[in-house]
């Protein structure tokens, strides 16, 4: 078993969540955590795209910069980079070889994110954007020391068994991540920013939202990732670099380059045998309502998602976007993740159904139209298993053929 196959192995389930176990790592690793500044990214979607947007922002304003996200889409070194460049596979290896030794029951996600706080100590990052796994003050990225700034991009269902059934029981979990004096920025609207409100107020957190503090949430064009949800996102990562000094006054440099970054599978466009690919990692009700405002049409779907999900409820809301559906499994093989029930979609929504995703991805490329839109939906790991495929059909490629 190699290094990344016994990672995979530490499944959380029947072990701790929460800090704790993280901290316990982190004290044994020799407090990495303590030795630069941390910008923790919460919430139920955009999360990757605000890192994405910030990492790209620091590095503009010269910053040494470590960036954590999840989950990967074909590898894990994708979830750990240092100035925009990914850890290597031997840092992994060395890792999980002290792992081994001293912390086999640790959880896959605390062990990914005791990896990525020693290589930014070792590094000399100075500042990285930690992104949640699920939640917020039940995350192990609470743990955390030196938190400079706490981002909440949204507040949707998702995560329920976890986090509760509510919108506003998930945005107190999310939001009791805040500490005293410690900036609390969000997006977040409705029933879910009164629930912020409270728990910042109460955590000593200021508050700073776009109806609070519009100049510091403004935007001075649209950014380069597609969609509007798109633009509450730059909003969120734009005002952290402002209100944290990393945009020098009368420069637009730091802010533009926020702008201008991409982050795969967030609608990415492939053109594929003369027709348009849109690969995007909507994976429950909340992120494909947006998409399906972002795409209001599209020839065909292709559907895939995990038994965990609102499967149904995130169809649903893809449901008018396209009159042609193909379900699918969203890998073929996810360790302890059981796919959704293709029949039982199927039967509600009318589709056809191909286990196999790649085998699935050609039978909906054949029944789109010649110009039209192919739209690849309903988990990240589905966007994982079909963008190498994608890479190497899209149009211009010397495989394209594949």
């Amino acid at each position: 078993m190699n290094a990344h196959e016994w990672l995979y192995t530490r499944t959380r389930q029947g072990k701790e969540r929460g800090p704790a176990p993280a901290r316990a790592l982190l004290n044994a690793l020799g407090s990495p955590d303590a030795r630069f500044d941390s910008l923790r990214v919460v919430g139920t979607n955009g999360k990757g795209s605000v890192c994405a947007m910030l990492e790209a922002g620091l590095l503009a304003a010269g910053i040494h910069t470590g960036r954590f996200t999840s989950p990967h889409l074909t590898h894990f070194e994708e979830r750990i980079r240092i100035n925009g460049q990914e850890i290597s596979a031997s840092q992994t290896a060395e890792f999980v070889a002290w792992a081994q030794q001293h912390a086999p029951e640790t959880a896959f996600f605390d062990l990914s994110l005791g990896l990525a706080a020693q290589v930014f100590a070792v590094s000399g990052v100075r500042v990285a954007i930690m992104e949640a796994g699920v939640g917020g003050v039940s995350d192990a990225t609470q743990a955390l020391q030196n938190v400079r700034a706490l981002l909440l991009t949204n507040v949707a269902l998702d995560h329920t068994a976890t986090l509760g059934p509510t919108t506003a029981q998930i945005a107190r979990d999310k939001a009791s991540a805040a500490l005293p004096g410690v900036p609390l920025l969000t997006t977040a609207t409705a029933e879910a920013l009164e629930v912020v409100a409270q728990v910042a107020h109460d955590h000593g957190a200021p508050l700073y939202t776009p109806h609070t503090h519009p100049s510091l949430f403004a935007l001075p064009h649209a950014p380069t990732l597609p969609g509007p949800h798109q633009e509450t996102n730059a909003r969120l990562a734009l005002a952290a670099l402002r209100l944290l000094g990393y945009e020098q006054p009368g420069s637009e440099q730091v802010l533009d380059a926020a702008l201008k970054a991409s982050w795969p599978a967030r609608l990415e466009r492939f053109a594929v045998q003369g027709r348009s690919v849109l690969l995007d990692g909507a994976h429950n009700p909340a992120a494909a309502a947006a998409l399906a405002l972002a795409v209001p049409h599209a020839d065909v779907l292709l559907f895939g998602s995990l038994a965990r999900k609102d499967s149904a409820a995130t169809l649903a809301a893809l449901k008018n976007v396209a009159a042609v559906r193909v379900f699918t499994h969203p890998a073929q093989a996810v360790a302890g993740e059981p796919h959704a029930d293709l029949q039982a979609l199927a039967d509600v929504f009318g589709g056809l159904i191909r286990e196999d995703a790649r085998a699935a991805f050609q039978q909906a490329l054949a029944l789109t139209p010649a110009g039209g839109t192919l739209l690849v939906a309903g988990s990240l790991y589905l966007a994982g298993t079909l963008r190498p495929l994608l890479l190497a059909m899209q149009d211009g490629q010397p495989n394209a053929t594949l």
